[in-house]
């Protein structure tokens, strides 16, 4: 049985995820300093081996170094957002956030990966960014988006390589032919549903879902 436990990271409250059975786990965006969810990993003896970032802005990328160095977890993210580390909104330090310190990474294709002995289908769900991942676990009816889609509004799209048009196709074309029930967890905020996001959500009136 997989449990997800949310640690709210970072000067921004990211949302980071984590995903673990009894013995092992996987985090996606670790937004700041990821102490408190290395101390939890201890406590229950769970091992890391995996960490997904949904995109490369600094607020979900900030604790990839530090809780890699700390467990030897993989990072896995999209080479398409690459560009965005050479920018103030991938590498921080403006308006007095952090700086982001440097990580390697893996790219991770779109289509179905097994973690943590489940399938994973990665979503490709450009608009925030160029690369804008979801990763999208049937089995547990969960959906993580990033920055994708929120409770009643979607992600910001004046960083460089956003696009409101892309978004929200990528959300109507690959989130809202999920099943209704899927839950959706965001980048920031509370929870929603599917169907909560396609029947109230006011960025997709007119489109057909409400």
């Amino acid at each position: 049985m997989i449990k997800i436990k949310t640690f709210a990271l970072g000067v921004l409250q990211t949302n980071c995820y984590l995903l673990h059975t009894e013995d092992k786990a996987l985090v996606i965006d670790p937004g700041g300093d990821p102490g408190g969810l290395i101390n939890y990993l201890k406590d229950k003896g769970i091992k890391l081996s995996l960490i997904l970032n949904t995109h490369l802005h600094f607020d979900h990328i900030q604790g990839n170094a530090s809780l890699a160095r700390s467990t030897g977890a993989l990072i896995y993210a999209p080479e398409k957002d690459r560009f965005l580390l050479e920018t103030e909104v991938g590498s921080g330090g403006f308006m007095d956030f952090p700086e982001t310190p440097e990580f390697d990474f893996e790219d991770i294709p779109e289509g179905s990966h097994d973690f943590l002995g489940q399938e994973c289908l990665v979503l490709s769900t450009p608009g925030h960014t160029p690369g804008s991942l979801s990763f999208y676990f049937p089995s547990l009816g969960a959906v993580f988006v990033g920055d994708l889609i929120f409770q009643g509004a979607v992600g910001r799209t004046d960083f460089p390589g956003g696009d409101m048009e892309i978004l929200k196709k990528s959300a109507r074309d690959k989130i809202f032919t999920l099943p209704d029930n899927t839950v959706i967890y965001p980048g920031h905020g509370p929870q929603s549903t599917v169907g909560e996001e396609k029947r109230h959500n006011p960025f997709f009136r007119g489109t057909g879902f409400i």
